[in-house]
């Protein structure tokens, strides 16, 4: 009897895997309890719905992911990384690395260009193509005639787009966006989020959404709903 059979293939291990996570800030009264023990595994290319009340824990959870926050005990890991033991520096070096990001408000410099936005995370990692990559970046938004404009100078819609070229030049693993139509009307929204949803398809990055709206985190390949810093 051979034994050349075709072996199985060993699974691989998820890009998130978060263990027992807490987080406490303290108070005058005591201890406030953000998040109280969760447990997620992610795997590469999913597209994970974060749904919950507000207050439940789910933008923490966020900063917790991208190394914005401290866990209080537990333990996080990204692409192989484990959060834990990092300094602030080597947070930042892991960000460069491996994430985007997007926030409801859209954080642009009010004083740079677009084009200057989305460089500034290419720069940082060195970037020689900078100017060039960010150029390309803007263009798959729609946003290649509006490279020289600073952020006074466009739509609240077209602000979310430069924020999604420069959360997306980088070609990040992972993708955290929290509440990206916040701020938006709604035929603005559903435009932003199908750049989104097209962007991460494009480059396979997986992504973590935080939303409340029931139609976006439908979108996604799989929900998860925090309450009171517990997934239920």
């Amino acid at each position: 009897m051979t034994d050349d059979l075709p072996q199985a293939a060993a699974p691989r291990a998820p890009i998130i895997r978060i263990r027992d996570l807490t987080l406490s800030i303290p108070a005058a009264a005591g201890p406030v309890n953000i998040l109280r023990g969760i447990d997620l595994d992610v795997e590469a290319g999913e597209r994970i719905g974060i749904v919950g009340p507000s207050g439940s824990g789910k933008t923490s959870l966020l900063m917790l992911l991208a190394g914005l926050e401290r866990a209080s005990s537990g333990s996080i890991t990204v692409a192989g990384e484990d959060l834990g033991p990092m300094d602030e520096d080597a947070r930042a070096r892991f960000r460069r690395r491996n994430l985007g990001i997007v926030f409801q408000s859209f954080h642009l410099i009010p004083t740079m260009t677009a084009q200057e936005n989305v460089a500034v995370p290419l720069e940082l990692a060195a970037r020689a193509d900078a100017a060039r990559v960010a150029a390309e970046a803007l263009g798959r938004v729609g946003l290649g005639h509006r490279l020289t404009h600073r952020p006074s100078q466009l739509s609240g819609g077209e602000q979310q787009r430069v924020a999604l070229a420069r959360a997306f030049a980088p070609a990040p693993r992972l993708l955290l966006a929290d509440e990206p139509t916040g701020n938006l009307d709604g035929d603005t929204g559903r435009l932003v989020m199908d750049l989104l949803f097209d962007l991460c398809g494009q480059g396979g990055a997986t992504l973590l959404l935080i939303t409340h709206d029931p139609a976006l985190a439908a979108r996604c390949d799989r929900g998860v709903t925090i309450k009171n810093g517990l997934l239920v």
